[in-house]
């Protein structure tokens, strides 16, 4: 796990050093803090670890433990397109493995693995409509294999 903060750009430094600033005396700053970073930056660099960790208090293992335990937070820069496949009960229920699979399958197709990130996320809100998936921050529901092929070759991914 990278630490040093010398490895971040002058951007990403300056942007990074806002951020704390604007959480450092915030109670439980640590989560609201890591979201503005990966909002920011896309995700949360390694070498942001050390300088959060010191602005809170706090280990880098404490840190480096929150951004890996919630399936949320990314450690490396995500591709043009994220695709999320909801994991949650509901969906389950009604197919989600099936169509994490599918999901998986184009994803890993030479086209997809230019453009596309693949993630599960445990609930997206539409259990009436599941399975559900997000594609670049946008919601469907209902979506089978089939369905799911057509939105993400509208990404340009092929099969």
């Amino acid at each position: 796990m990278p630490t040093n903060p010398q490895t971040l750009s002058q951007d990403h430094a300056a942007l990074l050093s806002s951020l704390i600033g604007r959480h450092r005396n915030t109670p439980g700053a640590l989560l609201p803090l890591l979201h503005d970073v990966q909002e920011a930056l896309g995700h949360v660099p390694g070498e942001a670890v050390e300088p959060i960790a010191r602005a809170l208090g706090l280990s880098r293992a404490e840190v480096h433990g929150v951004i890996t335990f919630y399936h949320f937070f990314r450690s490396t820069p995500p591709k043009p397109h994220v695709v999320q496949v909801c994991q949650a009960e509901a969906c389950q229920a009604c197919g989600a493995g099936e169509l994490m699979a599918a999901a998986r399958a184009l994803a890993d197709s030479e086209s997809g693995r230019e453009c596309v990130t693949l993630e599960p996320v445990y609930c997206l809100g539409l259990c009436a409509t599941s399975p559900a998936v997000m594609i670049d921050g946008r919601v469907h529901g209902r979506v089978g294999p089939s369905r799911l092929g057509a939105l993400m070759q509208s990404l340009g991914v092929r099969p």
